[in-house]
């Protein structure tokens, strides 16, 4: 069951952290997705070498009403330590439910995985997405994404840190914009 996050989880949770290339990032988010199927040969110690996170290891959270409108659930899926940079999450919107307008210092890659969603970005048009499309958010650019208006939708969410820093949170998208399809 998901839990509201607490300002310091919640921070944590979007302090995802990136540094690779986008190339990379695409090849670990499409890894990521395949983890589930993967056989353990070995864990992590010290600090050094592989680290599997196991399906359903880590809690489900709930997507805080400052950052989010409607239902969402976050499942971390990871937050590689340093001096990698990249972290990422599934994130799963009930239909209507989206995020705040927002931007990423270093950018952000969205893969959908189920479902109806919609993306823009400032002064665009609102995008369809669709199970299998890839999103590349330019750093600094200003967009929402979420589900469709009567269909979920669930994607991966992988983006960087820069200084500390992953995530902008600006206002709310209204009702008239999120149904305004331009």
């Amino acid at each position: 069951m998901a839990t509201p996050l607490d300002d310091e989880a919640a921070t944590n949770m979007f302090n995802w952290q990136n540094g690779a290339s986008r190339r990379s990032v695409l090849l670990a988010g499409a890894a990521m997705t395949t983890l589930p199927l993967t056989r353990a040969w070995g864990a992590r110690s010290g600090g050094e070498g592989m680290e599997i996170k196991r399906s359903g290891s880590q809690p489900s959270v709930k997507g805080p009403a400052d950052w989010f409108t409607g239902t969402v659930r976050i499942d971390p899926l990871f937050d590689a330590p340093a001096p990698a940079r990249a972290a990422s999450a599934s994130v799963t919107f009930e239909p209507g439910a989206r995020t705040a307008w927002h931007t990423h210092p270093l950018g952000q890659t969205l893969i959908v995985l189920a479902g109806a969603g919609r993306a823009q970005r400032w002064g665009g048009p609102i995008e369809e997405l669709r199970p299998g499309d890839v999103v590349w958010i330019a750093p600094g650019e200003k967009h929402w994404h979420g589900a469709g208006p009567t269909t979920a939708m669930t994607h991966i969410a992988i983006q960087e840190k820069l200084d500390g820093k992953p995530v902008d949170w600006l206002e709310h998208v209204t009702a008239q914009q999120y149904e305004t399809m331009r």
